[in-house]
């Protein structure tokens, strides 16, 4: 598949003290910076962890396809890409450090469109999620960014999905122009407030340069909605999670803060995984169990109807690794079961191991048609029935509770 045109030879003269002097480089072409950025990329979350495993079809490009799962179901394979791998961060434990000697490459932004479409006309990939190392500055990296999305929206009428990075520190018309844009945008907070951010990426800064492009974002997209305007749908951001000595208190203490002030629509977690030749090369990597309570937690405090201060935290402020949030939290409140499930409400059933949203609206659908009596009427409603027996009633009585063997 021929996503550019071949390696290019550029020939550069150079005038210093009165002589010239030639100097040859070779300039990757576009299915070898694809293979690098996108590469770097991986640790940008696109959706909550799922398959990737692709089949062996789309040569070079294939390890930059991303299945990102859809709300409404199924899931949409994205071309997750940096539009350079260069930074002038140095931040700790990112491989685009730039106190990490090695060789950076950088997309301009046509030939990235151009490379995009290309796969997106075969059928390859259905939308970009673009983010980016910062060089010389935000401003410039953005430019170019935009001026990617530009090109896909603008002359190559490419209307699907776009997901785009804001960079910290951009201009307030450079966030007001992704907002524009994408169909969603994002900024990646790293860590859960500025003291630990100074131990993940020393030279950025969390209020200013973070949090309140976030917060200009969220306010350019209510804006929009009030006014019938095209902007992005949704708001998300990133979390390193076991690097600086955070608990998982502090992580989602700052996750209920951007539901509630900035109407984030999701947060994403990236257990920390050491990286060759960066500061934290040596640093154990975090147990990926932790990100997936993380996960189960923000759900919680999300679409459940949960406060931070009701999670079973232990001492440290972490989450128990060896059952969900919401079956430490139902062993600490005996007294809130059993419940009930042909009379109780919404907000109790959504208490209850292995009964979630849809599970409960399903219950309260069908109890209207029917008195329910048995465990296999809740299986066939969604419910995880090993999770929730042991907190139900069924028309007064106890479910019985088949014991495993083993």
């Amino acid at each position: 598949m021929d996503l550019g045109r071949p390696c290019v030879i550029i020939t550069e003269q150079m005038f210093a003290q009165g002589e010239t002097m030639t100097l040859t480089r070779v300039e990757p072409d576009a299915q070898q910076k694809l293979a690098i950025l996108a590469e770097e990329a991986a640790d940008e979350v696109a959706d909550t962890p799922v398959g990737q495993e692709l089949q062996n079809s789309i040569h070079k490009a294939q390890d930059s396809i991303y299945e990102a799962k859809q709300q409404q179901g199924g899931t949409t394979k994205l071309l997750k890409v940096l539009q350079t791998s260069a930074c002038r961060y140095a931040c700790r434990y990112c491989f685009s450090s730039c106190a990490v000697r090695r060789k950076r490459t950088t997309f301009k932004p046509d030939e990235l469109a151009t490379t995009f479409i290309s796969l997106h006309r075969r059928r390859h990939v259905d939308g970009l999620f673009l983010s980016s190392g910062i060089v010389p500055d935000a401003d410039t990296t953005m430019e170019k960014m935009l001026a990617t999305v530009e090109r896909l929206r603008l002359q190559e009428g490419y209307s699907g999905y776009i997901h785009l990075k804001l960079i910290p520190g951009a201009s307030f018309e450079y966030i007001e122009r992704a907002v524009q844009l994408a169909d969603r945008v994002s900024l990646n907070l790293e860590a859960p407030n500025a003291e630990r951010l100074a131990v993940l990426a020393p030279d950025k800064e969390f209020a200013e340069s973070m949090w309140q492009r976030l917060a200009w974002a969220a306010e350019l997209i209510r804006r929009a909605r009030a006014e019938s305007r095209q902007a992005a749908r949704s708001l998300t951001t990133q979390f390193v999670v076991g690097a600086a000595g955070e608990s998982d208190r502090e992580l989602l203490e700052t996750v209920q803060r951007a539901h509630r002030e900035l109407g984030l629509r999701r947060a994403y977690f990236s257990a920390f995984h050491p990286i060759e030749r960066t500061p934290f090369a040596e640093m154990p990597a975090e147990d990926p169990l932790r990100q997936l309570r993380l996960y189960q937690a923000e759900i919680l405090l999300r679409d459940y109807g949960f406060n931070v201060s009701e999670l079973p935290f232990d001492e440290a402020g972490l989450l128990a690794r060896d059952k969900t949030p919401k079956q430490a939290w139902a062993e600490q409140h005996p007294q809130c079961f059993p419940v009930e499930v042909n009379s109780a409400p919404r907000h109790r059933l959504i208490q209850v191991p292995g009964i979630g949203p849809r599970a409960a609206e399903r219950i309260i659908a069908a109890r209207r048609e029917t008195t329910i009596r048995d465990l296999s009427q809740l299986s066939k409603l969604g419910v995880t029935i090993r999770w929730a027996a042991p907190y139900l009633l069924l028309n007064g009585r106890r479910p019985p509770i088949q014991l495993s063997l083993w």
